[in-house]
């Protein structure tokens, strides 16, 4: 054999997709996985044209599940982030779209047994140590893909998967505020650096001289704000102990604009070298985090809304998505837990082969 075929699902998880596998399938040395998944994904070619990625950040993405020994977990999510030319992987983020086809995934591989018409699991994020609850829908015990929730970035309707996100105020600094302050300076850019679900960057559109409304293709050829935008992440990611980050996707970074189209604030993610085509889970549970802190730089570009649990509505270059978030004022602002609703779909089943000079398998 000069191939290994490897066991995967093929999912759709929020507006991301990617294998997820069994842990148990891949090898246990992070360097061997990384040379497995770059293989599988075909990193190092625009296209990914000698594997399943898509070319794009948001499809070179990958979920290893496997059976928790958390007394709290059902399951562990073991996310990777595969560069799509670079030949990189990534294992310090989080992904909350891939998260989304965890529950699906995990009753597809047998972790866990459907419960009823809603079947709730539980996940541990192993990078970031969040748990998440996932409710995923299975009437009448069978696992179903069909309804009619819809969000903003993916055609069609599909079964409702509720999300609600705990334990994620840094975790990965250690810090709300990793650097201490509310507000940072850096090559005169103004920004807050915020670590909720995933560490990030934010700054005002405008500071860049955006407005915060432009199309993704508009940004991606804008490539002196890029270049601007680079220079002030290294410096933020140096200032929030995360050391040298030219060659990580942490932190993230995240522009702020007033709504146009109703929503509480106007957003755009960055992965960090491209725009994301619309919102990342993780990241949207900071910017809302931001967007509801006094003293951040939202401050002036949105209305903060009084109630509590807020829904927050970040609009993106695709849409909405909502963030009900559940927040105390009594110290400044601290987060208890984030919801939000995604959807998932299976696309595929079977073994992925990757060439047995990498891995030759168990």
């Amino acid at each position: 054999m000069t191939q290994t075929g490897i066991p995967f699902f093929f999912m759709r998880g929020g507006t991301s997709r990617g294998p997820y596998f069994n842990r148990a399938d891949l090898p246990e040395d992070l360097e061997t996985l990384a040379d497995v998944l770059i293989a599988a994904v075909g990193s190092g070619h625009p296209i990914n044209i000698d594997g399943i990625g898509g070319g794009v950040a948001v499809t070179t993405k990958v979920a290893m599940l496997s059976a928790s020994d958390d007394d709290w977990a059902d399951v562990d999510y073991f996310f990777a982030q595969v560069s799509v030319e670079d030949q990189l992987v990534d294992f310090k983020p989080t992904c909350g779209n891939i998260l989304s086809g965890v529950g699906p995934a995990a009753i597809e591989m047998g972790l866990i047994a459907p419960q009823g018409d809603v079947t709730e699991v539980k996940i541990r994020a192993v990078n970031t140590g969040a748990k998440v609850l996932a409710k995923v829908q299975t009437p009448g015990g069978a696992l179903t893909y069909e309804g009619d929730a819809q969000i903003a970035g993916v055609p069609g309707s599909a079964a409702p998967i509720a999300l609600n996100f705990m334990g994620v105020v840094g975790s990965s600094t250690g810090a709300f505020l990793p650097t201490g302050n509310l507000r940072d300076s850096f090559d005169g850019i103004e920004v807050t650096c915020m670590d909720v679900a995933m560490p990030m960057v934010i700054a005002r559109a405008e500071d860049f001289g955006l407005t915060g409304h432009e199309s993704v293709a508009e940004l991606d050829e804008n490539r002196e704000f890029f270049a601007r935008m680079e220079a002030v992440r290294l410096q933020a990611g140096a200032a929030m102990g995360m050391g040298d980050v030219s060659k990580s996707v942490t932190p993230k970074f995240g522009l702020l604009a007033p709504a146009k189209s109703g929503g509480t604030i106007a957003t755009r993610y960055f992965m960090p070298w491209t725009t994301h085509p619309s919102m990342a889970v993780t990241g949207s549970q900071c910017l809302a985090s931001c967007a509801l802190t006094p003293g951040s730089v939202a401050d002036g570009l949105l209305s903060r809304p009084n109630e509590n649990p807020a829904n927050v509505v970040l609009e993106h270059a695709s849409g909405t998505i909502e963030v009900l978030v559940d927040f105390d004022m009594a110290d400044g602002f601290s987060l208890n837990s984030a919801g939000l609703l995604r959807t998932a779909r299976k696309l595929a089943d079977g073994r992925v082969y990757v060439p047995s000079h990498i891995w030759k398998g168990h």
